[in-house]
């Protein structure tokens, strides 16, 4: 736990030292109604089409220990790796983070250390500041849910609300709910809850103001409220691109930097 801390104070102490449009609409006609397979099926094939994504703009922590705004760059090529930098002012790196699905790199520029071991829950709680494993995470970053698991299932329930689609799962052995609500034009999901057996909300997902890539609907605003931990990560994107071939990763830390083994 001890080790766990560590990061966790260095994120926060990177944190304080860094300063504290209009989406394009399809042609109006007349929307078919999609029965829950169909719809599952297409916000899988939406999922699956953004393979590379780059996006830059402010990421906003709160926790019961932090309340910090930075600028930040996020890179993800699927289907295990994400890259993270943390800036301060005037566009300088404070911290790096590499993250695949079995190992982590954490560097922190202004002492010149980098962090290397094993991913586990607590890594990725403590370099993302929520509770998500590391498949939901690299999702997340793009606005979107896994639904694989779901597509060759029925919802425990399924409506239409308004504009929206309303997907309704509870696990057999669980009893854990999850509630998706799917823009029924854009075909976006701009929000999805997950309620304990106790009916307690776990974690809450909002998703908003989407432009499209690749053909893919998908969020500027991102916001994930991990309610078990009274946690938010919120994410407000300036610029995003998906598939293009100059999006890759290269990180690579100094000669002369302190390495430490986790």
């Amino acid at each position: 736990m001890k080790k766990y801390g560590t990061i966790l104070f260095l994120l926060f102490d990177l944190l304080l030292l860094s300063f504290s449009g209009c989406v394009p609409s399809k042609p109006t006609e007349k929307v078919e109604i999609l029965s829950a397979e169909r719809l599952v099926n297409k916000l899988e094939v939406n999922r699956m089409r953004i393979r590379r994504f780059e996006g830059n703009g402010t990421l906003i922590i709160k926790t019961p220990q932090m309340d910090n705004t930075s600028n930040f760059k996020i890179t993800l090529v699927k289907p295990d790796s994400i890259y993270l930098t943390i800036m301060g002012p005037f566009g300088i790196q404070l911290a790096q983070a590499l993250v695949t699905e079995k190992n982590f790199i954490f560097y922190d520029a202004l002492h010149n250390t980098a962090y290397e071991g094993k991913v586990d829950q607590n890594i990725l709680k403590d370099i993302f500041r929520v509770n998500l494993p590391f498949s939901d995470l690299i999702n997340a970053f793009v606005g979107s849910v896994s639904l694989s698991r779901h597509l060759y299932k029925s919802p425990t329930k399924y409506a239409v609300d308004y504009d929206k689609y309303v997907l309704t799962y509870i696990d057999s052995l669980t009893h854990v709910e999850t509630i998706y609500r799917v823009d029924i034009r854009q075909l976006g999901i701009t929000s999805y809850r997950v309620i304990s057996k106790a009916g307690d909300t776990m974690l809450d997902g909002k998703y908003s103001d989407f432009d499209y890539l690749e053909d893919v609907p998908v969020p500027y605003n991102i916001e994930v409220q991990d309610r078990e931990d009274d946690q938010s990560v919120s994410i407000k994107y300036k610029k995003m691109a998906a598939n293009n071939p100059g999006i890759y990763i290269d990180f690579q830390i100094p000669k002369d930097a302190t390495i430490i083994k986790w």
